[in-house]
């Protein structure tokens, strides 16, 4: 029987849920099955959640993907050592009504470890437990499931904007006082994006969608058949507090099922609707109102609501920790045997995952210059997104008088932009490639994100700009203000997405929390500043408004520019950058100790059943085998290293590279 242990014990890194999987499938088809061929132990790196330290793997091809680390802060990874002191230690786990007893992973046998076995593959009609390996239909059927339900939580950020007026008219309110439903839905998004959204690291993907996803739903109707605005703005925040989870996990989808070759396209086919959820909710909210009221901008999105769940519900769970767990679980009720286990079972402390989640998106974002600077350029940018959302219907709609359903249309021209860019990928990474490769990862360093970044930030101030000279009089045609959109929908997107890509490339093991104050941060300036957009634009007219916002997103050009050119000097002054490094070096200093442990292991195993010792696929439970002897020796041997090196006994990784 595997012995307990009460040491304390490592896991995926309580602020980053998802991680990197950089070296995996590098000759692989778009989400195509593992190598069936390939007799070495399927490794959770060819799933999406590897603790191998990402670093470290080169990279043979020349090709990198330049979003490859967002997927950093997208699968669970190595935990730091701050960290390994608040892991609860294993003692026991719950199968069906019994606890059952397990040891730490340093006393744990090779030969009950459970991992992905891959059989779908050679079977077609069997499924595989490898999300990687599931069907490509049921594939695409997945990322097209989540990006719809991630752009209904966007879009009605949004289309509440075309519902604005009739909300004044019913509720005898100001403009200023109807918009705080825009800013009360995107601080409740800032505060799920803190506290539900990490919930996926405890309980698995499926049901952190399925029952976040109905409870956003149900608040929607309360602010269908609300009496006053004051329950539309506590309903509005509630519910985009459970909708966060949505936005802020199916990224980690697409990663947890797509092939690192074509990463890159899988997540721009899921940003598609994402990204232009904030232009399609005015649009549709628009002719909604015109024709059936302000309510209906709420009805339609309890109807997108239980369509999204319809698709989350036909789903099955793709987070690799998750499904181990659950297998190694089954294996253990079915059997009765409690040695079978996986690298999962150590369960993340809840209250230490709460802690962290709130505590170092802002201890970052306080500490870290790097956060200073980027967090105010993306928030910026962003909060202008959204404050377009009350000048255009000012422009369009009283100055030109064109009525709610046409004002709406005239977002089209953010949202042709938002879709340049997203097709531009594929050019984007060719330009990002042309950049030096670090030798150590073979991937491009994060400063080569930066000359996008500066196009980006370029674009949209010369579309903020342009639109204002352009938007009045009404002499001047109505295309020209739509068409400078485009520049500016460009612009937005290519900031957003390597603005938070070059965030992720720089902190490593600490995206997730780099990200995580970066989305705080801007939904609280983006719910801010639009309270201020009716005043202002009646005090200063659009177009000077629209100059003034144009001028500050231009003056914060020089953001790009300067981590561009000198972003590995600033990088390489980062005390928190310094820390990530020295923890990489030791755990992979420790983890290979521990590999060459566990393959002495396993060797003494193989022998030990060779000579008839034991039956195959295990040790004889309470038998005193040679193979048992030899392994509780190399297990203890290895706890014993890793007390004097201070490191917590399950904290090694039994990681194999797959390529």
């Amino acid at each position: 029987m595997a012995k307990e242990s009460n040491q304390q014990l490592s896991g995926a890194p309580t602020d980053t849920p998802y991680a990197s999987s950089a070296s995996e499938l590098s000759n692989s088809s778009f989400m195509a099955p593992l190598n069936p061929g390939d007799k070495r132990r399927p490794s959770v790196v060819a799933s999406a959640g590897s603790r191998q330290s990402r670093s470290f793997i080169r990279r043979d091809s020349s090709d990198s993907d330049p979003l490859s680390a967002l997927e950093h802060a997208l699968t669970p990874n190595i935990e730091t050592e701050a960290e390994r002191a608040a892991r609860e230690p294993i003692s026991h786990v719950r199968t069906g009504a019994t606890a059952t007893s397990i040891g730490s992973a340093a006393s744990r046998s090779p030969n009950f470890e459970v991992v992905f076995d891959d059989d779908g593959q050679d079977n077609p009609e069997k499924w595989s437990d490898n999300p990687r390996n599931w069907p490509l239909w049921y594939r695409a059927y997945t990322i097209f499931g989540v990006s719809f339900s991630t752009w209904v939580v966007v879009f009605y950020s949004t289309s509440y904007t075309s519902s604005i007026p009739g909300v004044m008219e019913e509720f005898d309110t100001s403009s200023t006082v109807a918009t705080l439903g825009v800013t009360t839905y995107l601080l409740g998004l800032a505060a799920g994006t803190l506290i539900v959204a990490p919930a996926s690291e405890l309980y698995g993907r499926y049901p952190v969608y399925l029952v976040c996803q109905i409870i956003f739903t149900l608040l929607v109707v309360p602010g269908a058949l609300a009496k006053n605005l004051e329950g539309i703005l506590v309903v509005r925040f509630f519910g985009a507090f459970f909708g966060a989870a949505m936005v802020s996990n199916s990224p980690g989808t697409v990663v947890d099922i797509s092939s690192e070759e074509y990463r890159a396209l899988a997540m721009s086919m899921w940003s598609i609707a994402p990204l232009n959820g904030p232009t399609t909710g005015p649009i549709v909210g628009g002719f909604l109102y015109e024709y059936f009221g302000w309510r209906w901008n709420a009805w339609i999105a309890v109807i997108l609501g239980g369509v999204s769940i319809i698709f989350i519900a036909a789903m099955k769970e793709t987070y690799a920790p998750s499904i181990l767990q659950a297998k190694a679980a089954k294996r253990r009720k079915e059997t009765g045997d409690p040695r079978w286990w996986c690298r999962y079972d150590q369960k993340v402390c809840m209250w230490h995952l709460i802690k962290l989640s709130l505590s170092r998106p802002f201890v970052l974002s306080f500490t870290e210059p790097i956060l200073w600077f980027l967090n105010i350029w993306i928030s910026v940018i962003y909060a202008i997104l959204y404050l377009c959302f009350v000048a255009y219907p000012i422009v369009f709609t009283e100055h030109r008088g064109w009525n709610a359903g046409m004002s709406g249309l005239a977002f089209s021209g953010i949202g042709i932009g938002t879709m340049m860019a997203i097709f531009a990928e594929p050019l984007i990474r060719k330009l990002i490639n042309s950049h030096p490769k670090d030798p150590e990862t073979g991937r491009v360093y994060p400063e080569a994100a930066g000359g996008i970044m500066l196009i980006g930030s370029v674009c949209t101030a010369v579309g903020q700009l342009c639109f204002s000279w352009t938007c009045l009089p009404t002499s001047i045609h109505w295309a020209a203000p739509i068409a400078f959109g485009i520049p500016f929908g460009a612009g937005n997107t290519l900031t957003f997405i390597y603005g938070s890509n070059y965030l992720a490339s720089a902190y490593g093991v600490y995206a997730a929390s780099a990200l995580a104050g970066n989305a705080v941060m801007r939904s609280a300036i983006g719910g801010i500043l639009p309270l201020a957009g009716p005043k202002m634009y009646a005090s200063l007219t659009p177009q000077w408004a629209g100059t003034l916002l144009g001028l500050l997103e231009a003056a914060l050009i020089p953001i790009p520019i300067i981590f561009y050119r000198y972003g590995a000097r600033i990088r390489a002054k980062s005390k928190i950058i310094r820390q990530m490094r020295d923890d990489t070096v030791r755990n992979e200093r420790t983890s290979r100790k521990q590999d060459g442990k566990n393959s002495g292991a396993r060797a003494c195993n193989e022998a030990s059943q060779a000579e008839g010792s034991a039956p195959p696929g295990g040790v004889v439970p309470g038998a005193n085998s040679d193979e048992e002897k030899g392994a509780a020796h190399l297990n203890s041997t290895a706890v014993q290293e890793k007390e004097k090196e201070g490191g917590s006994p399950g904290n090694e990784r039994k990681d194999e590279i797959i390529v």
